[in-house]
């Protein structure tokens, strides 16, 4: 199936993914670890089904780094032993975040409370923020239908124009 249509190929689209990724690199400037802003947005990019932007995450977390093991068992991270408690922490609030409508109480409060023993104030709002505009960017890739697997690691700057 082909994708739908190019974000980039007009005014409009141009201006509002350049606006996406001006949000995207305050994010990944900010104090948030590396590590756990690319496990964020690839677990939220699973569950929201964007082959597109699981390939970007997957390719650029595995350029910098991250383990095959990692990464192979992030859709799984509640049965595995490879990730930390405050890794633990971030992707609970992702699956809750991004899976906000299946619970009464959208975020519930013990996760909360997990987030804020092991991030400061600038590292929670960056966590907030990253969930928020990597869902926002999934619906735009699955709408579109943007296809997952041609993505060269390091080239998302390139993508976003």
């Amino acid at each position: 199936m082909e994708p739908r249509m190019n974000l980039f190929a007009n005014e409009t689209g141009t201006k509002i993914g350049k606006r996406i990724f001006a949000v995207s690199q305050a994010i990944q400037e900010s104090p948030l670890p590396k590590p756990t802003q690319e496990l964020v947005q690839l677990r939220a990019s699973q569950i929201n089904g964007c082959g597109f932007c699981v390939d970007i995450h997957s390719k650029d977390a595995a350029a910098a780094g991250e383990t095959a093991t990692r990464l192979n068992l992030v859709a799984t991270w509640r049965h595995s032993t490879v990730f930390t408690e405050s890794e633990r922490a971030a992707l609970a609030l992702t699956e809750e975040g991004t899976r906000i409508t299946d619970s009464y109480e959208g975020v519930c409060d013990e996760t909360w409370a997990q987030v804020r023993k092991h991030y400061d104030d600038d590292q929670a709002i960056a966590l907030v923020s990253l969930i928020a505009v990597i869902n926002a960017a999934n619906r735009l890739g699955v709408i579109l239908n943007n296809q997952g697997g041609a993505y060269e690691p390091g080239n998302l700057a390139t993508i976003a124009g």
